[in-house]
């Protein structure tokens, strides 16, 4: 009996030390850098130059447009310099990504591809005018180090799980996702075992992949007078707090740019970006010019747009926040890959009207019931949890803004609107439904595609593949396809987004508009001369004026091979009203009702009276010269397939996952476009 408690006893003895070293031996492994993130100082001696041998002076482009073509691209482009495209096994390079633009055919390989599989191939009918890759600054230097054989970082458990040499014993669909939690396990910190003790290891080597996007960028970029493709350097700023999306896109007007790309491991909050921006860039070097484009709102969970006037700060640095955000930020991207930001319905904090287009790709089901955040912000919106805020969302952000003018003296939310597809495939712009091929590598099957919803082990994450979407891209109306011309113009937020289709929308405001401009041979010459554009603001109403200005929006359809039809124009309005409350108000004012048109849910086929262009004048009949307001256009196609609708009538019936008969799955969209807004501010008098 004594020789077996012995026996009993060193076990648990042997037990315990193995225990012992093992947690040992993990804590070594995940040991997280120490140093303090909140002192930046050292961040502005970086670097600010290009690498160009020569100073840029590119010439005036031979296509010269007085009035402001419209020009088509994408901002929001990954390749697998980012982690996650990576841990998703996506191989594709900066230089796909512009050859893909451009028109070039490209396969869709992915890492541990069998070498007889021939990956699907991915092309886009028309070439795009300018993109920016925009790969996240965040562990940019990890990621290449876990993949160069013979580095320090590369046989630590971390770059083993990363790689996927070492997995968890979880199912298949679930690998890529744990490869992703090896970085993101470290949030905002650095691993020892990867980038060293002071985490200078991945600063340097991130310095070295930021200088092979910039020559890449530089490679693609048309420096002729053709001005046939336009390159923007960038990169993603991709700050989460409590599991709250606070991402911005960097986009720097020429190729004089700061030789590192500060993450948010360096710069935890959105101010510390801007004020980085504004000190190195803008005023440390006169051919450095700058903007950060907000996205995901939707997952933000109300930070995204929170107030300064809520913030427990002084009036003073709630007026200095305000104001450099809306030097930095003039823009915001309103659609991607995972869902729409525009609005919400069932937000209670929000008055006026039900707007039944607010349900378009919603990542949490337009019919989900949630709780009002109302004054405060919540936590989990990227785990699609927590409270629903109205300061999440892109019209109840203008709308909040104007309040914020009338308190501040100073809008922090004055932005222009634009979309793009946040792919991380390298594909810029692949957004036709039909034969969409996923956005992250992970979704190339069509059945994991389908997937309703996915739960990480230790609920970590939640996702639901089948309602993410192919993505928007951006428009932009210049004068030429210019760096220049093109970066100017977003300043100036004379932008447009779309949910794919290249719908190209108009929007004027002026109190000497001509009602009947539409009808005029000099419509654009006369809007711009009698009004303003879109991203403007309203001028003070002449002495006496008692109605309202007048509006024209107007609208062409995509005119390539398959493009739909539109249906209608609508002008969006918000408010604050007399009692504190935000309103919102919706107008028709072109084409026509919904059920004209159709589609057949079998095939796909759409049917009915649409229209290819469209124009209108409108006066708001509820206009009052006493309150400030803001105005924007969306436009909207007649219905037709979602892409989830297209995959499953490719599946026999009795083989479609139930995400096929799913009554909360929309299986219809309408596509759309928005206009950025036009501004009405009473005046002092």
């Amino acid at each position: 009996m004594k020789n077996f408690l012995k026996y009993i006893l060193c076990a648990i003895l042997v037990v315990v030390l193995i225990c012992a070293v093992a947690l040992l031996w993990l804590r070594y492994e995940f040991q997280r850098v120490q140093h303090d993130k909140t002192d930046i100082a050292t961040w502005n001696s970086v670097t600010v130059r290009s690498l160009q041998d020569k100073a840029e002076l590119p010439p005036p482009c031979n296509q010269q447009y007085p009035h402001n073509k419209a020009w088509f691209g994408d901002l929001h482009v990954h390749t697998a310099a980012s982690y996650d495209a990576t841990s998703f096994g996506v191989t594709a390079t900066v230089d796909d990504a512009y050859r893909f633009a451009r028109g070039t055919p490209m396969r869709l390989h992915l890492l541990g591809d069998p070498e007889d599989y021939e990956p699907p191939v991915l092309q886009i009918g028309t070439p795009l005018d300018f993109v920016a890759v925009t790969d996240h600054a965040e562990s940019l230097g990890e990621t290449r180090l876990c993949y160069t054989r013979g580095s320090a970082a590369y046989d630590s458990l971390v770059c083993e799980l990363y790689r996927g040499e070492r997995r968890l014993p979880l199912e298949q669909k679930l690998q890529s996702l744990t490869r992703l939690a090896s970085f993101a396990i470290f949030g905002q910190d650095r691993s020892t075992r990867i980038c060293g003790a002071d985490g200078s290891l991945c600063r340097e080597k991130a310095i070295s992949v930021w200088q092979e996007n910039q020559l890449s960028t530089e490679a693609f970029h048309d420096h002729s007078a053709d001005c046939a493709f336009t390159t923007f350097h960038a990169y993603e700023y991709t700050l989460a707090d409590d599991a709250s999306n606070l991402h911005r896109n960097v986009i720097f007007k020429s190729s004089t740019v700061p030789q590192a790309a500060l993450s948010a491991k360096d710069a935890p909050t959105p101010e510390l970006l801007w004020q980085w921006l504004d000190t190195s860039c803008i005023a440390g070097n006169e051919r450095c010019d700058v903007l950060a484009i907000p996205h995901n709102s939707n997952w933000s969970s109300g930070r995204m747009w929170y107030p300064y006037t809520n913030r427990a700060l002084s009036l003073q640095q709630q007026q200095e926040q305000a104001a450099l955000r809306a030097r930095l930020e003039p823009l915001a991207e309103i659609m991607q890959v995972k869902g729409d930001s525009e609005c919400r319905n069932g937000i209670a904090s929000v008055l006026g009207d039900t707007d039944e287009f607010c349900d378009f790709e919603k990542l949490r089901p337009a019919n989900e019931v949630i709780e009002d955040c109302g004054e405060a912000f919540g936590s989990g919106g990227m785990m699609l949890k927590g409270c629903v805020s109205r300061y999440s969302f892109v019209r109840y952000a203008l709308t909040a803004g104007l309040a914020e003018q009338e308190a501040l003296g100073v809008n922090p939310f004055k932005f222009g609107i634009l979309a793009s597809t946040d792919t991380h495939i390298g594909a810029p712009a692949a957004v036709i439904e039909k034969g969409y091929q996923g956005s992250h590598g992970n979704d190339r099957n069509l059945r994991d595609r389908l997937i309703s919803r996915i739960e990480v082990p230790g609920d970590i994450a939640t996702g639901s593949p089948v309602r993410f979407n192919p993505g928007g891209i951006a428009g932009i109306y210049a004068r030429e396809n210019s760096r220049s011309a093109l970066f100017d113009a977003m300043q100036r937020r004379e932008t447009f987004g779309t949910s794919g289709p290249r719908i190209e929308p108009r929007f004027f405001a002026g109190w000497n508009l001509d009602r009947d401009v539409c009808q005029s041979g000099e419509y654009l010459a006369e809007a711009y001369r009698e009004g303003v554009p879109m991203g403007s603001d309203l001028p003070g109403a002449p002495a006496g004026a008692q109605r309202s200005p007048v509006f024209v929006a107007s609208a062409t359809r995509d005119p390539r091979v398959g493009g739909n039809l539109l249906q209608r124009i609508q002008i969006i309005k918000g408010w604050i009203d007399s009692a504190g409350q935000t309103q919102q108000a919706v107008y028709d004012v072109a084409g026509g009702p919904a059920g004209v048109a159709t589609v057949d849910p079998q095939t796909c086929a759409v049917s009915g009276r649409g229209y290819p262009q469209l124009c209108a004048s409108w006066e708001d009949p509820d206009f009052d010269p006493q309150r400030a307001a803001v105005y924007y256009v969306r436009v909207l196609e007649n219905p037709s397939c979602r892409w989830s609708r297209y995959d499953c009538l490719s599946l026999p019936e009795a083989e479609r996952p139930a995400s096929c008969s799913d009554p909360d799955l929309p299986w219809q969209i309408q596509e759309r476009a928005w206009t950025s807004p036009i501004w009405y501010q009473p005046s002092s008098g």
